[in-house]
């Protein structure tokens, strides 16, 4: 019996999302091995969201997502794509707690800390992802924020369209404009830096 591409990449995420539904339950019953298989599939997608978005408090905004989702795992139900969005509809509270945080207090930077952070293997090429990051973050954050919110989640964190609706709270048809407009508007932004 032979597959089309579309078929056989259809079973491989079914497979997957099995997977991790099972990974889910088994973390909900406090299985330590099933919350690390989470944080290993989900931690990346996350934290690229969020730096994207906050970049110097990213990390920050992961960690507390990942404490308050250890928290209400045992309470969650629901499939791989409902875990998914629930996951990154934490996060970005997180992120918006943060900046609500923040625009009532204003910014605070720990000199002490940034004394004790280690330096890197290679900082010539540390330097030019940061260099590069920072021109991408900055080319995405001239987009409207639910724009900009669309595109990461979508592109950076590999999200489907109905998990995006809901993390945002939006309908699946208002996702799409919004992709829509902000790719054409990231085509202009690019166009005008050419």
């Amino acid at each position: 019996m032979f597959f089309s591409r579309h078929d056989r990449r259809h079973h491989e995420e079914r497979l997957v999302d099995e997977r991790l539904e099972a990974v889910v339950v088994a973390a909900g019953q406090g299985e330590g091995w099933a919350l690390a298989a989470l944080y290993r599939e989900l931690h990346p997608p996350v934290l690229a969201y969020l730096r994207a978005r906050e970049l110097r408090k990213g990390e920050d905004l992961a960690s507390d997502t990942w404490l308050k989702v250890a928290a209400g795992l045992p309470s969650f139900r629901g499939d791989a794509s409902a875990f998914r969005s629930w996951v990154f509809t934490i996060a970005r509270c997180r992120m918006i707690d943060h900046r609500r945080h923040v625009g009532r207090r204003g910014a605070v930077i720990d000199l002490d800390a940034l004394a004790e952070c280690p330096s890197k293997d290679d900082p010539e090429q540390e330097t030019l992802d940061a260099v590069a990051a920072e021109a991408a973050l900055r080319t995405v954050s001239a987009l409207p924020s639910d724009q900009a919110d669309v595109v990461l989640l979508r592109v950076v964190s590999g999200l489907g369209t109905d998990e995006v609706a809901t993390i945002m709270g939006k309908p699946t048809g208002t996702i799409r404009v919004l992709q829509h407009r902000a790719l054409r508007n990231l085509a202009k932004l690019l166009d005008q830096d050419l």
